[in-house]
């Protein structure tokens, strides 16, 4: 089993990095996204926000992978999140729901609204491979390094949106159009730009267990 555990402060808002955060599909940052479905959303008594999402990913195999060890190299993702609005607080999980013999990653995010009106972000995950046949700690330290690897693509695609976020909230916004509408324009248009990512974070990975 690896760990890795990661914290990050964004500049921006809670109420705007949140809002980006959801709305991180798709920008030119995660390719791999094929599709990303609401399953449910419920408001519950306590007036937090619940939302499931089906997300379809997909990549590619390492060289060294046994031949036939998965039919497709993509996998379905269940996303789980709770908002709380009154205390500024997002919790997102996400797991993947096949291949889990090969590969079981489950993430833990969380979005803090700071005393000084920024963000703080903690992602914490952690992958079990139960393959065996000699491959088992390789396999899991391919996914954590992969994982490590595609955390800055992500952060990179939020800033992205909240880029977008930021231009829409300048614009002066007609009838029946929406940030989000905003997003799509741009979105289907060729003139993505990079936003540079900023703030400070800190990261720890580890491990336990033997192959």
């Amino acid at each position: 089993m690896k760990f890795f555990s990661q914290s990050f402060l964004y500049d921006d808002p809670w109420s705007i990095v949140s809002l980006a955060y959801f709305l991180r599909y798709p920008n030119p940052y995660a390719s791999h996204v094929a599709s990303c479905d609401v399953i449910s959303r419920t408001v519950t008594p306590s007036g937090t926000l619940v939302t499931t999402r089906l997300i379809l990913k997909r990549g590619s195999l390492p060289k060294w992978a046994p031949r036939g060890i998965m039919s497709k190299a993509e996998s379905w993702i269940i996303e789980e999140s709770e908002v709380d609005p009154v205390n500024g607080v997002v919790r997102c999980t996400t797991k993947n729901l096949d291949h889990v013999k090969v590969m079981r990653v489950e993430e833990h995010v969380t979005l803090k609204r700071t005393d000084d009106n920024k963000t703080v972000q903690k992602t914490e995950a952690r992958f079990i491979s139960n393959f065996g046949w000699g491959l088992t700690k390789q396999l899991e330290n391919h996914s954590l390094a992969r994982f490590k690897a595609n955390i800055q693509r992500s952060r990179e695609g939020v800033s992205l949106i909240l880029g977008l976020i930021r231009q829409a909230r300048m614009q002066p916004m007609t009838f029946g159009r929406s940030s989000s509408s905003f997003l799509d324009l741009h979105r289907h248009s060729s003139d993505w730009t990079t936003a540079p990512t900023t703030g400070v974070y800190t990261e720890n990975s580890s491990s336990k267990g033997s192959d």
